[in-house]
């Protein structure tokens, strides 16, 4: 139960629904007591007549008529507080729910990239969901007939006590066999359950992965292989579930022959006692009875409630996992920053952690406000890696990046970044309108300044083609547009915000030289006053920037103007004298 812990605190939150539930509940099972009483009574008041005690017949039929219509009132107003009950408890269930999830969504978006490399997107969403959903069942049902089963147990062996002592205690004698059943039988649900959840995460987890990467597959013509990978986990999932089904099979039937054992001893030691006139009427063995068969089914959602308790355990725990990471990247900036856009890098060193991949060395630049710096270089260079320290999606080992004369660790991190605007080297796009993918970069923007945005990254004329034009729906992560046009509207995205810095990562692979040097144009004038930084590997995008490195193995082999290093000796001339080549072969 270690783990359930944690939730605590939601109790804390909602303890006056929760007090509220248990008042009802009590008060729903004192109702519920009435009729046992009342069939009792009747039952006597015929027995009395038949005896000859009651002479009359008609104050038989006006007692067997009250105590009718008492039990009635009695059911009615029992199941009014039970329906009070439910909507309080199963009520607070879901708010608790809702709180979880968000508090489990707001801890994945502070996890850092290193977080998102070691852990895959399928059980990332199996724990948000099918766990939380495994943890809600813990708050509402087992927390509602649990409090029933107590608050039932109590008030009817109380009050069955009052009765007949003897009896009672025959009638309760299974109750030990119960409990060490269950004692015995939830410690392999738990175990069971842990094993079924990891499994089910495996299974989204490659369900995800699939209908991701469903074009690949069906390029190659690996849907069979695909299939029987999947279809595997599947088996594996489902021996899982069926195994640990089985134990909680034995819950039912075991619940259900002690309560008849149970009636049995009822029927047997109350009719002998009845014989030796130890019990004063057959009432008292009908108002047991039904004692026993209010008794039946909290004592047979035991079985239930101890296994929904466990699953809930092994699920929290899985969750708990991800609660306690800590963020690598922190903000321990308490007031607000104020960017201007000067970006310096003393010495700055990176290893990536999971890879063991020194991707910087010693990497010394400056870039004042409102300039431009272009990144070139050979694939796995370093180029992506900078302007992620850049946006602190990671911190450096060693050395300092320096914003505004200041450490980036001292920046407050969310300035830092409402600051930017970035545009990765793989364009995502959300599965929403192209209009609402634009404005996800500035979520007050209005028609015109969406129009405006997207003319400068030149897609305005194709949106324009398409039947629903602004309201035109991508589909998953873009699917449905091209490489270029992804491209273009991630651009429209990072500019409509008017960031202090701007980046672009290699977002121009996709169009072509003509397109390219029209957007290039368009983010000349819009980038004016802003800071601009642009990775490629075309000489292109590259010519016009203030400053140009080129970087090998993760370290700066050359930089200065592109002046200086189409006539100096290297790799930049060499990429130089190549792309013009190949353009003047295109024109030909």
């Amino acid at each position: 139960m270690k783990a359930l812990k944690y939730l605590n605190k939601f109790f804390i939150k909602y303890k006056y629904r929760l007090i509220i539930g248990l008042v009802t509940t009590i008060i729903a099972r004192i109702f519920s007591l009435f009729t046992p009483r009342l069939v009792n009574k009747s039952l006597t008041v015929v027995e009395e007549y038949q005896k000859g005690t009651v002479a009359e017949l008609s104050v038989v039929k006006n007692e067997l008529l009250i105590n009718i219509l008492l039990i009635v009132g009695a059911v009615i107003l029992s199941g009014f507080f039970t329906f009070l009950m439910r909507q309080t408890i199963i009520v607070m269930s879901r708010l608790i729910e809702f709180d979880l999830k968000n508090e489990i969504f707001q801890q994945y978006e502070r996890l850092s990239q290193k977080f998102y490399k070691a852990n895959r997107t399928g059980d990332l969403m199996n724990r948000i969901s099918e766990d939380v959903g495994k943890v809600r069942m813990y708050f509402g049902p087992a927390i509602m007939y649990t409090i029933n089963m107590i608050t039932l147990f109590v008030i009817v062996i109380a009050n069955m006590l009052t009765i007949d002592s003897t009896l009672t205690l025959f009638t309760l004698l299974p109750l030990p066999i119960l409990s060490v059943s269950i004692y015995l039988i939830s410690r392999i649900i738990n175990q069971r359950s842990r094993i079924v959840q990891e499994y089910l995460s495996k299974l989204t987890t490659n369900a995800q992965e699939v209908f991701s990467g469903i074009n690949v597959i069906k390029a190659y013509g690996i849907e069979k292989p695909t299939f029987n990978t999947f279809n595997t986990l599947a088996i594996e999932s489902k021996e899982k579930n069926i195994s640990l089904y089985k134990v909680q099979a034995l819950f039912f039937p075991l619940m259900i022959l002690l309560i008849g054992l149970s009636n049995v001893l009822v029927i047997y030691i109350g009719g002998m006692r009845y014989i030796n006139g130890q019990i004063a009427s057959l009432g008292v063995i009908a108002e047991f009875i039904m004692y026993v068969n209010m008794l039946t089914w909290p004592v047979a959602v035991v079985g239930w409630v101890t296994s929904i308790v466990q699953q809930a355990e092994a699920s929290q725990k899985r969750i708990n996992e991800f609660l306690e990471v800590k963020p690598d990247i922190k903000n321990t900036a308490e007031y607000a920053s104020e960017i201007k856009g000067t970006i310096a890098f003393k010495n700055v060193s990176f290893t990536y952690s999971d890879t063991d991949i020194k991707a910087l060395k010693n990497i010394n630049f400056s870039l004042d406000s409102g300039n431009t710096l272009a990144i070139l270089g050979k694939t796995g260079s370093g180029k992506s890696t900078i302007i992620n320290l850049i946006a602190r999606l990671y911190d450096a080992d060693s050395g300092e990046v320096l914003i505004d004369g200041n450490p980036i660790k001292n920046i407050n991190l969310d300035d830092l970044r409402a600051s930017i605007g970035f545009v990765p080297q793989e364009a995502f796009l959300f599965s929403d309108s192209i209009k609402n993918n634009i404005k996800f970069g500035d979520a007050n923007a209005t028609e015109q300044e969406i129009i405006e945005a997207a003319k400068n990254a030149h897609i305005h004329h194709n949106i324009a083609e398409f039947n629903d034009q602004y309201e035109t729906f991508v589909g998953e992560r873009g699917v449905t547009l091209s490489g270029g046009q992804k491209q273009r509207i991630s651009i429209a995205r990072a500019i409509i915000g008017n960031p202090k810095i701007l980046i672009f990562d290699d977002c121009l692979s996709a169009v072509d030289t003509e397109t390219e040097e029209i957007i290039l144009n368009n983010l000349e004038r819009v980038s004016k006053d802003k800071t601009t930084i642009i990775v490629s590997h075309r000489v292109s995008s590259a010519k016009n920037a203030d400053l140009i490195l080129v970087l090998d193995e993760g370290k700066i082999i050359q930089q200065g103007t592109h002046e200086t290093l189409s006539n100096q000796e290297g790799y930049y001339q060499e990429l130089y004298n190549q792309q013009l080549t190949e353009q003047s072969t295109e024109s030909d």
